[in-house]
């Protein structure tokens, strides 16, 4: 009996485990959004605009007069190579000085493209005004356009914004609360759960002792560790290292109106119910006749409008949902009657207002 035991514990599937990285981020160890405006020169003729985008035309005199070249009143520059873009970043936590970071390059006026182009140097500030990076190098687009002079163009992807891979270095560092914060930090669970948050606090008091960490709430797990700086990131390391099981993901189905996407959850229960959906189709189609008179009859050749409608019902097909119905079942059941996925936004809709859907239906 006891080898026939141990038989069937090794042929039972391991249960589900993530690492603690996984399901939680560290309170306050965050990255930062940084912004900025700047120019992108060198292009082929496919700039800004100017008479359109004054603000270019502004963008660059401002920045000769910087080096001494001042530009007369009177004189309109008619720019083709050059652009008014935004530059976007994500500041990493713990990023210091001289480090580089990849910055986003995106035009705000009527440029074609700006493939090809160079930056010139843009701080990049922060939400709190001050500057934590300098950008500047040549922008790498992923997309490509061309156009004729018969009006004729061709666009493959997005040529009017692209990247600069390290193309901004780091001025100043954020100050973070990981050094100050003592010997207790907070896991925020990245979806929060009641039960995931008490696995974690079991998992960690299991590894380092009870009272090392306990559960604020379904988001939040405080945990004590070292009073040292150095020796709490080697046992922070640690820690995001163990393996929790997570609590069972809550039963959702999520609908997108606007591409038709449907994503239901592997909890998703159907009670019984018997479902009949149609599509109804309506056809008018129009044949104007022209009604010639008759000869010498001083009459006038009308057009007389001719309608056609057509009213027909495809489909019609029922099928049935047995008791405790699961998301195969549901899946063959769509597909065995052909419902497309506008169909089946309908089909839950209907069943969650007839109370069989067991789920929480969002719309997004």
């Amino acid at each position: 009996m006891a080898i026939s035991l141990c038989a069937c514990g090794a042929l039972a599937p391991p249960a589900h485990a993530d690492k603690i990285r996984d399901l939680a981020q560290v309170a306050g160890v965050r990255s930062n959004q940084l912004i900025g405006y700047g120019l992108v020169v060198g292009l082929d003729g496919s700039g800004d605009q100017t008479t359109q985008t004054p603000f270019t035309t502004q963008s660059l005199e401002n920045m000769l007069v910087q080096f001494g070249i001042t530009v007369p009143a009177s004189a309109r520059p008619q720019l083709k190579n050059a652009a008014a873009v935004t530059i976007t970043a994500q500041l990493p936590p713990f990023a210091k000085p001289g480090q580089p970071i990849d910055i986003t390059v995106s035009s705000i006026g009527n440029a074609r493209s700006i493939r090809g182009g160079e930056l010139l140097m843009t701080p990049l500030r922060g939400a709190d005004g001050n500057v934590y990076a300098m950008a500047q190098g040549s922008v790498v687009v992923g997309g490509v356009s061309a156009q004729g002079k018969s009006g004729s163009s061709v666009q493959v992807n997005i040529s009017a914004s692209g990247r600069i891979p390290n193309g901004a270095t780091v001025e100043r560092s954020v100050a973070s609360s990981f050094a100050n914060s003592g010997g207790d930090l907070v896991l925020n669970l990245n979806t929060p759960d009641f039960t995931t948050a008490a696995h974690i606090a079991e998992a960690v008091n299991r590894t380092y002792g009870m009272g090392t960490a306990s559960a604020i709430d379904g988001g939040s797990v405080s945990v004590r560790g070292p009073v040292d700086a150095s020796q709490r990131v080697a046992w922070l390391g640690a820690i995001q290292g163990i393996d929790v099981t997570p609590g069972d993901a809550p039963a959702r189905v999520v609908v997108n109106s606007r591409t038709g996407t449907v994503v239901i959850g592997s909890e998703v229960r159907v009670t019984p119910a018997a479902v009949a959906h149609g599509s109804i189709q309506v056809t008018i189609s129009e044949q104007p006749q022209v009604s010639q008179p008759e000869p010498f009859s001083k009459g006038q050749t009308v057009v007389v409008p001719s309608s056609n409608v057509q009213v027909s019902e495809d489909g019609g097909h029922m099928f049935k949902f047995g008791p405790g119905v699961n998301l195969d079942t549901i899946v063959r059941a769509v597909n065995q009657v052909g419902a497309s996925p506008s169909d089946l936004i309908s089909i839950l809709q209907a069943l969650k207002q007839a109370g069989a859907l067991h789920a929480e239906l969002v719309v997004i």
